[in-house]
């Protein structure tokens, strides 16, 4: 099985070529999905105009489902259930609610490399880096999107649940949407959905494999990932001053 894990004691693989540090920002409050489509929007325009630096934006929302530009229609098994919005970010259906880190990520890929595929790859290192600072093993798998963990225990065949999902968008070369990391969400809510459209496998969560993880640690753990793997942060505001726009 495939393992991309890029390593991560060379000085950021995919780091700015002039070593210019990308904000960091965190919202504390549950942030509306079409208002922070449209602040990241805004905010990508303004990279690629060279009017705003890039950005990391930490958030999580309420509850929901969105359908990237791969979504099939059947794979949206309970319509009713929360909100669906239509997204165009890579991938299929997936779901974001409280207890799930979600980073978007709009960084400026001239400035740092006009390869997606080495894009999507340090993406994936920097979840799989992130997993590490707590003892779980992070990996990907070919034909699968996101990040996977390995669950075994005596007496049960092993199986594999996805623990992180990707899906990103680029314009100009400035890119948007990114990562989501199951903390501590309500697992049963992806019930709703086919997460991106793979039925033979489960989803887990940092709390779900034992590890009382709380959402601030996450963030440590992701903003010393990101910089192994993207280069140097600063803190910033976040987009929407009151974190709901």
């Amino acid at each position: 099985m495939l393992d991309r894990t890029l390593n991560l004691s060379a000085p950021a693989p995919f780091g700015r070529t002039d070593a210019e540090a990308a904000g960091w920002a965190v919202s504390s409050a549950p942030v509306a999905y079409p208002d922070a489509v449209a602040a990241m929007e805004a905010r990508a325009a303004a990279i690629a105009e060279g009017r705003a630096g890039e950005l990391v934006w930490l958030l999580e929302h309420p509850a929901l489902y969105t359908a990237g530009v791969s979504a099939k229609a059947g794979d949206l098994l309970d319509p009713d259930r929360f909100p669906v919005f239509e997204t165009g970010r890579g991938g299929q259906f997936t779901y974001h609610g409280p207890g799930q880190r979600v980073a978007y990520v709009m960084l400026d890929l001239t400035k740092r490399a006009r390869d997606v595929r080495a894009f999507v790859a340090a993406l994936e290192a920097w979840v799989i880096g992130a997993l590490g600072h707590f003892n779980v093993r992070g990996e990907v798998r070919p034909g699968r999107v996101g990040v996977w963990v390995e669950r075994r225990a005596p007496g049960i065949p092993p199986r594999e649940d996805k623990i992180a999902a990707i899906g990103v968008k680029l314009r100009r070369w400035v890119s948007f949407h990114g990562i989501s990391l199951n903390v501590e969400p309500d697992l049963t809510h992806f019930s709703g959905i086919v997460p991106c459209g793979v039925t033979e496998h489960g989803v887990t969560s940092l709390v779900d494999l034992g590890l009382p993880v709380t959402m601030d640690e996450a963030d440590a753990a992701l903003k010393a990932s990101f910089r192994e793997v993207f280069g140097a942060v600063e803190d910033v505001a976040p987009p929407l001053a009151s974190g709901r726009g």
